[in-house]
Formats: C-alpha cells, structure tokens, sequence
C-alpha cells in the first residue's frame, strides 16, 4: 500500500513522547501548532493516543487503531491494524497525520512522506518513544525555533526522492 501520509509528533531533547498516558510536559503554543498542522486532516492513532486526548478533535476525522474488537469510540472510526487505518484515512480525501503513540510511529516512519517534529528542550522521564529520528533518508526542509514557558524547535523533514518507500 503506497498511502501518502505525514507524521506529527513531540518528543523531549531524549526522544521520550509520553508517561504512560500522559505527555510529560505542558508547554504553551505547542497545542496550537499541532493543530494548525492538523485542521481539517484525517488522524490515525492508536487507542491509548485516543483515550490520553479523550475526544475526537474538531475540524478532523479521527481513526483509532486497537486491537480490541469491541472498542468503538463515539465520533470516531476505528481499524484493526495500521494498513486499514491508512486505507480509511486515504477514503477521506484529506491530508493524513499519524499522531502516536510509540508503536504506530515505529509501524509508520519508514514509509511516511513527511514528519512534523517537535522538539521539546527537556529532557524527561518516560516510557514512550519516539524512533530514532532523523534518519538518512529524510532532509530537514524547515526549522522555527519558539520561546514559551520552555523552548521547542518543530521543524518538516521529507522524504528524499531517492528513498521510497
């Protein structure tokens, strides 16, 4: 399956993404971001993602991806494994953003066309992370360094041309 989707993710300065449900920093304008990238897109995540977040967002279709045959939040599409959550998501019509956790980022990086990175200037306890990133075959096409009530660089990386998927 060759879905054209982007990753969107936040991690401290030691790639941690989460404590068990919880994020692990509060940083404001960092919401902001991430929802001006994402508004109006289709996010694929997984069902403790979904549950940490505790609602659909507004303005986006939210897929969960679980393994539980019964789960079935309101609002929300749910797929049983990451390919038919891509394939829900590529029916939207709209831009797709895998938004965690840990275990679909690790399913989904090496095929995606774009990551929205985060970087928070922390360095935190946790036991959710990020891949290791970057890697060669992507090339930071941009970067914005933001001053809050802790410092965060989000910078694009794409996919070089020379490395599909």
């Amino acid at each position: 399956m060759s879905v054209n989707y982007s990753l969107v993710a936040a991690r401290s300065r030691n790639h941690i993404i989460g404590r068990d449900a919880d994020i692990p920093w509060q940083v404001k304008g960092e919401q902001a971001l991430f929802k001006k990238i994402t508004l109006g897109g289709c996010l694929v995540m997984g069902r403790r993602t979904f549950e940490s977040i505790g609602r659909p967002l507004p303005g986006r279709i939210s897929i969960v991806v679980t393994r539980q045959n019964d789960y079935k939040p309101e609002g929300c599409l749910v797929a049983h494994d990451i390919e038919e959550g891509l394939k829900q998501a590529e029916a939207s019509e709209r831009p797709i953003f895998v938004i965690g956790g840990g275990e679909l980022y690790a399913a989904t990086l090496a095929r995606a066309q774009r990551v929205h990175l985060t970087t928070i200037d922390l360095e935190v306890e946790g036991n959710v992370f990020f891949p290791q990133f970057p890697t060669n075959a992507f090339t930071c096409t941009h970067t914005e360094h933001f001053q809050s009530n802790h410092t965060y660089c989000y910078q694009i990386f794409d996919r070089n041309q020379t490395e599909v998927p």
